[in-house]
């Protein structure tokens, strides 16, 4: 056997006898079947393996590109690691990335294909859009795919208008509709129903959002993304895989994104499982599920293909608390039903207080005392019949997401290494997302106004102690005397009308103990009462510090006594507004 370098082709190369043939197999040497009939590889750290098998020039050769290859795995090592990076990347006006978030969009951009798996709620969705924006910024369109879970389609799209720095048109794709715009949103579950349009277009960029749903080769789904059997991948000339799962607890699950890209470690399924899952046959077939080689697995990828950092590396770059809004998409009969109940309802609360507001106008006019004060009277008892009916469509509503709000928190569960807490306000919504993610496999511990204090410090102790991941509240029985360190992200189900409420409820997660930024999520359903609201009071700095409660504040407005010099303007601020 002897191995040579071919500048042709830029490989080294070598013929075997039969007997030697395990030799190159063994480095990661890949076979050229016929006319070829030899061995090769183009990454000098597999072919210095075989150096003893080689010429004094070829040696010198390849011990200069073992060097160069190295310092290269080195420096993308550090790269994949990195909080900050020195480079300007396109931003609208009003934004901008965080340190690390520049330093991934700097790693991802070396890169055709890249796996971003930063921890969830450090912004993998920002970086992705920074890179179409670095590319945007010297082109007029840029043609994009992201493809991702049903429930995130809505956000990708709000995501994309406020942060891309071109007002590029966004559109959800369907079965029954694709948009005609240069940024497609399509979720997974429709891929292989889509082939043909998804592969009429060579994108600039494809976006494979919470990535790890294509780790089954088999599924129709992978298959559709990736390719497969006679089927070719979705055309791109970059590609973005994000992910915030923990990703080597089953290394095999990685497999078909690693082989998507090219990474030669995953050039062979069976070579990657005994490498890196423990793989071995046994008496029911070849066994991939478990694991081994990690740390060599976690540098291997951090030199090639991934960006990961943790909340704990980059925590000084994070604000104390992180808020996001959800939407939910609204895709079933039953939810388009409370929607529109919810939207009935506001346009006859609104007609209803404008003629109550007119007749205030009118009074007040009229100089009778009597007459204003019953008109006022009459403005206060439509305002709090208004807000009766709102509370209990907010309620149904509440209700109809329940399955979308466990489906969301089992995704979080899987994506986080600590404790989820999960907060709601009424009772049987509470019980409906217990008895969920019971379904899901998760055993929640749970506080409402109906716990016993004894039950309420097992619950506290569980979550604290590491004995159970999910907790579920009612916000108004733990705004105090709890603590739920353990836990650094927040997820309401419902709102409150009192932000304040909801910020007590929060700060379990928030408070001396706490190490790591605490990423606070409103679920929302799209179309619904509480996204239009919560995106109001969210989205200035995204933090929440207005008031859902103002339709209660006028009730009690000590003004109302005051005779003729109350004005209307200040006791009749709409549901809506």
């Amino acid at each position: 056997m002897n191995l040579n370098y071919n500048a042709g082709t830029g490989r080294w190369e070598c013929e075997t006898e039969f007997s030697e043939r395990h030799l190159p197999k063994n480095a990661g040497f890949r076979w050229a079947p016929a006319p070829l009939k030899h061995w090769w590889t183009a990454d000098p750290l597999i072919a210095v393996k075989l150096a003893d098998h080689t010429d004094p020039k070829t040696a010198t050769g390849l011990r200069a590109a073992v060097a160069a290859a190295t310092a290269l795995q080195q420096a993308s090592a550090a790269a994949s690691r990195a909080t900050d990076a020195n480079v300007e990347i396109p931003v609208p006006a009003g934004l901008s990335y965080l340190p690390y978030q520049k330093a991934g969009i700097a790693y991802a951009m070396a890169r055709k294909d890249v796996l971003i798996a930063d921890e969830m709620g450090l912004g993998k969705t920002i970086q992705a859009i920074g890179i179409i924006n670095t590319k945007l910024a010297a082109r007029d369109r840029v043609r994009a795919l992201v493809v991702g879970p049903k429930i995130a389609l809505i956000n990708w799209r709000g995501e994309l208008t406020k942060w891309l720095i071109k007002p590029l048109p966004v559109g959800i794709a369907t079965t029954k509709v694709w948009p005609d715009t240069d940024v497609v949103v399509v979720n997974y579950d429709i891929l292989s129903k889509l082939a043909g349009r998804l592969r009429a277009v060579e994108w600039d960029i494809v976006i494979y959002d919470e990535s790890h749903a294509l780790k089954d080769e088999k599924t129709a789904r992978t298959k559709a993304a990736l390719g497969g059997k006679g089927q070719s991948p979705i055309p791109a000339k970059r590609r973005l895989f994000l992910t915030g799962t923990p990703i080597l607890n089953r290394p095999i699950e990685l497999y078909p994104m690693l082989h998507a890209m090219g990474l030669p470690e995953a050039s062979n399924y069976f070579r990657f499982a005994s490498r890196y899952c423990d793989g071995r046959r046994t008496r029911f077939g070849f066994d991939a599920s478990g694991a081994s080689n990690l740390n060599e697995l976690q540098e291997v990828l951090r030199q090639s293909v991934m960006v990961r950092r943790l909340k704990a590396d980059v925590l000084t770059d994070l604000p104390e608390k992180r808020f996001s809004v959800v939407e939910l998409p609204c895709d079933s009969p039953a939810l388009g039903n409370v929607v529109a109940a919810e939207r009935e309802a506001l346009e006859r609360a609104e007609q209803e207080e404008t003629r109550l507001r007119a007749a205030v106008t009118l009074a007040k006019k009229g100089g009778n005392e009597a007459a204003y004060r019953a008109a006022v009277a009459n403005l206060k008892a439509g305002r709090s019949a208004a807000f009766t009916e709102m509370s209990r469509l907010r309620h149904d509503t509440a209700l109809a997401k329940v399955p979308q709000v466990v489906e969301h928190v089992a995704d979080v569960l899987g994506s986080v290494p600590d404790a989820v807490l999960v907060f709601a306000h009424h009772a049987d919504v509470i019980e409906r997302i217990v008895a969920g993610l019971r379904e899901a496999g998760y055993e929640p511990a749970v506080i409402t106004g109906a716990t016993s204090d004894a039950e309420r410090q097992r619950a506290q102790d569980d979550i604290q102690g590491g004995r159970r991941r999910v907790f579920v509240g009612s916000m108004r029985a733990c705004g105090v005397a709890i603590t739920l360190t353990a836990a650094s992200t927040v997820i309401f189900g419902e709102q409150d009308w009192t932000p304040g409420i909801m910020k007590q409820a929060e700060d379990r997660a928030h408070r001396i103990g706490q190490r790591n930024a605490v990423l606070v999520q409103h679920l929302v359903l799209d179309g619904s009462f509480d996204a239009t609201m919560t995106k109001k009071v969210a989205m200035k700095g995204d933090v929440i510090d207005a008031a859902l409660d103002e339709v209660t504040d006028d009730a009690d407005d000590p003004s109302v006594s005051g005779g003729m010099d109350v004005d209307p303007e200040r006791m009749c601020p709409s549901i809506a507004a």
